[in-house]
């Protein structure tokens, strides 16, 4: 017999489960007539701007004109590369991709001189220009920034132009594991079951059959295993070429080179790694532990890991009811605060169709000028309830930046990029707390929190970000890795964290292979550090503080400016520890609630 559990192909997707596109060109006429507005802009601007001396008022005047640029450039971005995220297996949109990516590298190319111009100029041009036009002081602050670790035109020319190259081991990632990796269908007492990626991440993962759930990853692992040295090299070229670049700016840690991007001292990285891996550990422990006794598993296996405690008490959610939810959240912070994301719904933002091909996760990006974008794939559960609530986070963000802030600027460090997000799906479990005191949906409302927002960001990519600084530092130490050394790095991890609370099956050790994060820098670790920000904020609001909703509403709109003192606007001091262990007291609390709320059923 055969399970029905299997996905259209992206030309049989109904359209309202797509985005529109047409909100950045109406059709192709209008794209091809802004392609070539983009270049005729770029020559412009290097005929006007390139030669002489820039004076205060032209500084200004070339950063309107910059602005004009970077903004075409985002929706021409978009409109190709959206297209390829939800179906790597269309070789047409791809080609297109690819076709606009080399124009955007010339453009890039002829506008660099201008950034050469201002990393060499005196600072007090600049500083006379954030005077004259304080709206750019986040852009040219950064470039003050960037000043020391500038090497010259002719070197920074001659490294632009193997930007290309360097971005080809994330390209080769992704087409391998979303466009050929493929895994046979598997069998569970008669049944025959289809897999691919997005199916084992999306369903069997959390499948409530623990004979199935455990043959899925047996089965998934068994076909990953054999493109592992593949994924391995992949990776390794990835970060040598980080390393390389490192080295070539003076830097002697590849770690301290991408902080530096994110604008951190390493003590905030090690503190976020070091503190949860020692005090929050046993903590989820405890909840698996839990969890197990609950579902009255023999063994908790790693297999089991993403199961609910409550299952029978969840219900179905399609896309169009998320929107009660999501509403319903977000009332604590204002009528406003729904009313910037609630055009999600009727303008299609959202593609959250299964389909082969699509990418896997979700997130969400911005057009400039536009709206947001999201992608995810809806398979009508709570949790992509939780999935959305994040990504309408980012995009709530992104909207509140680009009206405040340069497009030059917009975007926030990556070190408290995930605050929003998290934040939003607090704002979830708050109105789940608050709509019922009925124990069970207390425990349900708590157990969701854990399982949803804390493992997905407290555990999941906190234990990516421990196994990459671990990559990292065998490769600062002159060390390099294959396979296995990856596979042994990742099972360390894990046994460090979960200890004897969980049994390792075969296979978990691939999990390295499962995530394309460690191709985006210091990416991994920033989900607990935005999420720390975002639950002492939370709490702030729970209780009762007046100020803090709107320290919250402020904090979505800074641009790029550096974290501690974003945080600070947020009202949370992350240049100590005191955040992050009360966000850990806080999940001791909650778990040990939910276990009182299971004694008081008598489970």
């Amino acid at each position: 017999m055969s399970n029905t559990h299997t996905f259209p192909l992206r030309a049989e997707v109904e359209t309202q489960a797509t985005w529109d596109l047409t909100a950045i060109f109406s059709d192709e006429a209008h794209y091809q007539e802004a392609l070539k507005q983009y270049q005729d802009l770029a020559t412009q601007f290097q005929e006007t701007y390139q030669a002489g001396t820039l004076s205060t008022e032209q500084l200004i005047k070339a950063l309107r004109a910059l602005e004009d640029i970077d903004t075409l450039a985002s929706q021409l971005s978009h409109y190709v590369m959206l297209p390829v995220e939800v179906d790597r297996t269309d070789s047409e949109a791809l080609l297109r991709y690819q076709a606009y990516m080399h124009i955007h590298q010339k453009v890039q190319q002829t506008l660099q001189f201008f950034t050469y111009q201002l990393l060499e100029a005196d600072e007090s041009l600049l500083d006379a220009a954030i005077d004259l036009e304080p709206y750019f002081e986040d852009y040219l602050s950064r470039i003050k920034h960037q000043k020391k670790d500038y090497l010259g035109a002719e070197i920074e020319k001659t490294l632009l132009h193997f930007q290309p190259s360097f971005d080809q081991f994330y390209d080769l990632y992704n087409q391998a594991k979303l466009a050929d990796l493929s895994f046979p269908d598997f069998e569970v007492d008669g049944q025959i079951y289809p897999m691919s990626f997005v199916l084992y991440e999306d369903l069997y993962m959390y499948h409530e059959d623990t004979a199935v759930r455990r043959t899925a990853f047996a089965s998934f692992a068994k076909e990953l295993a054999k493109y592992q040295h593949t994924f391995a090299s992949s990776y390794y070229g990835h970060v040598m070429t980080e390393k390389a670049q490192a080295t070539v700016r003076g830097y002697d840690s590849v770690i301290d080179y991408l902080l530096d991007e994110q604008r951190v001292d390493a003590s905030l990285y090690h503190r976020q790694i070091d503190l949860i891996m020692e005090h929050l550990a046993p903590v989820m422990q405890k909840y698996i532990r839990h969890v197990q006794e609950v579902r009255d598993l023999e063994q908790m296996t790693y297999a089991d890991l993403k199961i609910a405690l409550d299952p029978a008490f969840s219900s179905p959610v399609s896309f169009a009811e998320s929107k009660t939810y999501v509403e319903a959240a977000c009332q604590v912070m204002g009528p406003d605060y729904f009313a910037r994301i609630e055009d999600a719904y009727q303008e299609r933002w959202v593609d959250w169709a299964q389909n082969i091909g699509k990418s896997t996760g979700g997130f969400a990006t911005m057009a400039a000028d536009v709206h947001p974008y999201i992608l995810m794939s809806w398979t009508g559960q709570l949790s992509d309830v939780y999935t959305l609530i994040h990504e309408l986070g980012h995009a709530g963000q992104m909207l509140e930046s680009d009206r405040h802030n340069s497009v030059l600027s917009a975007d926030m460090s990556m070190y408290i990029v995930e605050a929003p997000s998290t934040f939003n799906e607090l704002l979830l479990t708050g109105h789940l707390l608050d709509s019922n005191e009925d124990i069970r949906t207390q425990r349900y409302a708590l157990s969701n929190m854990i399982s949803n927002t804390y493992f997905h960001n407290f555990v999941t990519h906190l234990l990516e970000a421990a196994y990459q600084r671990e990559v990292y530092r065998r490769i600062d130490r002159g060390e390099a890795f294959t396979a296995e050394t990856l596979s042994q790095i990742k099972l360390d991890v894990l046994h460090a964290f979960w200890g004897d609370a969980v049994e390792m099956n075969s296979g978990a050790e691939l999990t390295w292979m499962r995530q394309p994060h460690y191709y985006l820098g210091l990416y991994p670790y920033t989900y607990s550090a935005g999420l720390t920000i975002a639950t002492q904020a939370f709490l702030n609001i729970r209780k009762g503080h007046e100020e803090a909703i709107h320290q919250w509403k402020t904090f979505l709109t800074t641009g790029n400016i550096p974290p501690v003192e974003a945080a600070r606007i947020a009202g949370v001091d992350i240049s100590t520890e005191e955040p992050l262990m009360n966000t850990i007291q806080f999940l001791d609390q909650s778990v040990d609630q939910i276990i009182a709320y299971s004694q008081a059923l008598g489970e």
